[in-house]
């Protein structure tokens, strides 16, 4: 559907209302101003990540390429972890594959077999378990669970039948979704043997 022109002197609302500018608040102005102009740079910032992820990755696997064409081999596949460094090691880039993974609903079935562990040990002195799986089970802002933190039950060490048979649900449960690729880029601390990410997420700059 084509956008709605928008006359001269007027401003469409979030109701998509056509408002006459003399009519909207100075203030509302100022604040249409702002986040116009932020939104606009972010979405410029985006599409530069997105292109420099894709310049990234392809000129890593032309040197992957090259690189087994030079010893006369062939690469299975792309999906392989590498790094490329600098000539002078002040600078890494790593492309690293990661598998998605998800949970079924036998997932259910853990957290029934370890709720029913619980209620057994309620007279116990296990009222951090408690807050342990309470936390691992907790639902993010999209109502999925948190993997980390399920997986971290895993490492416990109890010895418990009906523990052992939520861990076992947990691991059934545990379904690949196919893989993300990232590209991440390292900068050499001074002349250390240690590296620092450089950020490209705005909750770390």
């Amino acid at each position: 559907m084509a956008a709605t022109t928008i006359p001269d002197g007027y401003l469409k609302n979030a109701s998509g209302h056509l408002v006459p500018r003399d009519q909207v608040r100075e203030q509302d102005l100022l604040r249409d101003d702002v986040a116009r102009g932020l939104a606009d740079s972010a979405v410029r910032l985006s599409n530069e990540l997105k292109q420099f992820k894709t310049r990234a990755l392809t000129e890593i696997a032309d040197l992957v390429t090259i690189s087994a064409e030079r010893y006369k081999v062939s690469v299975g596949g792309e999906k392989g972890n590498v790094t490329v460094t600098t000539f002078d090691g002040s600078f890494k880039i790593v492309r690293a594959f990661s598998e998605r993974i998800t949970f079924t609903e036998e997932i259910e079935a853990a957290k029934a077999l370890i709720n029913q562990c619980i209620i057994r040990w309620s007279e116990g002195a296990n009222a951090n378990i408690r807050a342990l799986v309470d936390r691992a089970f907790r639902t993010d802002s999209k109502g999925q669970i948190k993997m980390a933190a399920v997986l971290e039950l895993l490492r416990l060490e109890i010895k418990d039948d009906e523990w052992l048979r939520a861990m076992q649900a947990i691991r059934d449960s545990i379904q690949s979704t196919g893989t993300a690729v990232y590209v991440r880029v390292y900068e050499r601390v001074g002349e250390s043997e240690q590296y620092r990410a450089v950020p490209l997420d705005l909750a770390t700059v």
